[in-house]
């Protein structure tokens, strides 16, 4: 199995409101948040690739345009942890390239959480 990932930045806020008082992730805070697609294909194409990295281009426009230095709270219809940014993010990549196995969203360098079916 060949895999390929690519990784892209964005800068957000967001608040989550359904944590007990005092939770610090309750408070208005933001993220450098780093979303990374994985896709993957037993075989290659004939250009020698899982998928032109070229191609997912499109995943940035997307990023930048709705995500980039907003408030997440605004953007999605559920609560903006990193878990279901990596879904949200899934979604998008899965219904456009056949090849999405996997989506990492990090909030700081040292966390994490990854959406794989």
């Amino acid at each position: 199995m060949y895999r390929i990932c690519k990784e892209f930045h964005f800068s957000a806020s967001h608040q989550l409101t359904h944590l007990p008082e005092g939770h610090q992730c309750a408070r208005l805070h933001g993220h450098n948040y780093v979303v990374a697609v994985e896709l993957a294909a037993p075989a290659l194409d004939a250009n020698g690739f899982v998928r032109d990295y070229h191609e997912l281009a499109a995943l940035k426009s997307y990023i930048d345009a709705e995500f980039d230095h907003r408030h997440l709270n605004d953007v999605l219809d559920e609560p903006s942890t990193a878990e279901t940014l990596a879904r949200h993010f899934f979604d998008w990549c899965a219904a456009r390239w056949a090849e999405t196995t996997a989506v990492r969203v990090s909030e700081t360098p040292r966390s994490w959480a990854e959406y794989r079916p």
